[in-house]
């Protein structure tokens, strides 16, 4: 036998999809998107889709491709603040149960019920006795959700540590983006194994046939998002719904009116 073992080929890297072709694709899944869209207010479906990951694994851009081009009256996205003392003291799902679907609506959840399950369990803003209830109980909650006639879909956001750093790294000296770098995104960046930990037991305890966590790999942003959309789409059994074709009326004539004199404060124009 050789002394020097040969080490299993690494598979390689996808090249990063390009501006041209991601553009392409999603504006095919857009179109599909509206589909569905019809599809939900047409059956009154209730679609709950729920997105967790780490700071910088791309829920924010996900979210944003999803609702570019639907209507946010049906698309509906939650992202809850801290809570109050109130809601400290109410069951931890109960503020979330009232931004559920009603029908002929989709909401999204921008972290959710997990949050539970993640930072605060990581933070330290719940027990550990207090997180271990929350994965005992939250198996039951989700499948009285389905069993409401809800279609959930849980998506995680993988991201590499590298990449997270990449990303985070990139947030500090952009003035675009570095309302995203908070305090507690920080604090959290130095204990990804306490989050890697807190993640596998979550997977563990709340991945179940009725609401099933489903994984993507968020390195490549523009790849995540045209296949987590892929996914959803295929998810759900929408159909196409028949309209009838749209035409223009005539525009009324003009008649009597004339366009007023009025100094109007005009909008300056340096472009």
């Amino acid at each position: 036998m050789a002394k020097d073992k040969k080490k299993a080929a690494k598979a390689p890297e996808r090249p990063k999809l390009n501006n041209k072709d991601y553009l392409e694709q999603l504006r095919k899944l857009h179109v599909e998107l509206v589909k569905l869209q019809e599809w939900v207010i047409a059956s009154g479906a209730k679609v709950c889709i729920v997105f967790e990951g780490r700071d910088g694994a791309g829920k924010g851009g996900v979210i944003k491709a999803i609702t570019e081009r639907v209507s946010p009256r049906i698309f509906r996205v939650v992202a809850l603040p801290a809570p109050t003392d109130r809601e400290k003291s109410q069951m931890h799902v109960q503020r979330y149960l009232p931004h559920l679907p009603a029908g002929g609506e989709v909401v999204i959840f921008d972290r959710s019920w997990y949050n539970r399950a993640g930072v605060e369990r990581v933070m330290g803003f719940c027990t550990e006795e207090q997180a271990d209830k929350f994965l005992n109980s939250i198996p039951w909650v989700e499948h009285t959700i389905v069993q409401s006639g809800v279609i959930l879909l849980k998506y995680w956001l993988e991201v590499s540590p590298e990449e997270q750093t990449r990303r985070l790294e990139a947030r500090i000296n952009d003035g675009r983006k570095i309302w995203k770098l908070t305090p507690m995104d920080l604090k959290s960046y130095s204990r990804w194994y306490d989050y890697s930990r807190a993640r596998d037991e979550m997977f563990k305890r709340s991945d179940t046939e009725h609401a099933p966590w489903l994984v993507a790999d968020s390195n490549d942003k523009r790849r995540a998002r045209l296949n987590i959309i892929t996914d959803l789409l295929s998810r759900i059994p929408y159909e196409d719904v028949k309209r009838e074709k749209v035409t223009l009326p005539k525009r009324q004539k003009p008649g009597n009116y004339e366009e007023p004199n009025y100094p109007y404060r005009r909008v300056a124009e340096p472009y």
